[in-house]
Formats: C-alpha cells, structure tokens, sequence
C-alpha cells in the first residue's frame, strides 16, 4: 500500500481534476509558499554585490557599477560613499580618483567606471 501510493507520487499517475491530483498540488504550492528559507540554507543577496565588479587595471583598481546604484547617490557624495562601499566590498581601502560614465550610442548611461587607487 505505502509502496504503491510513493511510486504513484513520484511518477505521478494521477489524472488532472481528480481528488489526490488537487491534493498533491496543494501540498507542493504550501511546501514551495510556507517552506524556510533555513531549510534551503538561503541567504538574502546583498545588492552591491551584482552591482559592482571589479576589472583589470593597470596600476589602478577599475570598477563596473550599475548605473542604479550611483544614480541613487547625490552628486557631491557619489565619490565618498562609492569610496566606502568598495572598501566594504574588497576588504580594502579604497580611494576613488575618478567615475566616468558608460554611454550607448543613444547617448543612455549603462554603467559607470571607477578608477581608485589602493
């Protein structure tokens, strides 16, 4: 009986608009919807994290940031606060000399460069 029932759920052998059918669904969309983050061992993202990446330099450290994140930023303190989120980010300090923007051909910021020295 047990073993019979499982290989019905595994293989799922139920026809759609049948009791156990709505059932089963029911308890997959509960698991998917009230299951613990914990139990997944899932861990918020952190949104400067996809936001800047680091790039080759030469002599400096060079920077992609996302253009909404520097858009957020008041112009007189773009370079401050960018300057303390990479040091968070590379776990060193980091001291911007420069941020330029990243235009398109339609003349659109897609990101911005930034140049720092260690």
């Amino acid at each position: 009986m047990v073993a019979s029932l499982v290989k019905r759920l595994i293989i799922w052998e139920y026809e759609r608009c049948t009791l156990p059918y709505d059932v089963i669904c029911v308890i997959v969309f509960a698991f998917v919807v009230f299951a613990p983050r914990q139990w997944f061992h899932d861990q918020p993202r952190i949104p400067q994290a996809s936001q800047i990446a680091s790039l080759p330099g030469h002599g400096e450290s060079v920077f992609w940031i996302e253009p909404e994140m520097v858009s957020s930023l008041p112009e007189n303190e773009r370079i401050d606060k960018l300057d303390k989120i990479l040091s968070a980010r590379t776990g060193k300090k980091q001291h911007l000399t420069r941020i330029e923007p990243i235009l398109d051909s339609e003349q659109e910021i897609k990101g911005y460069m930034a140049f720092a020295r260690p």
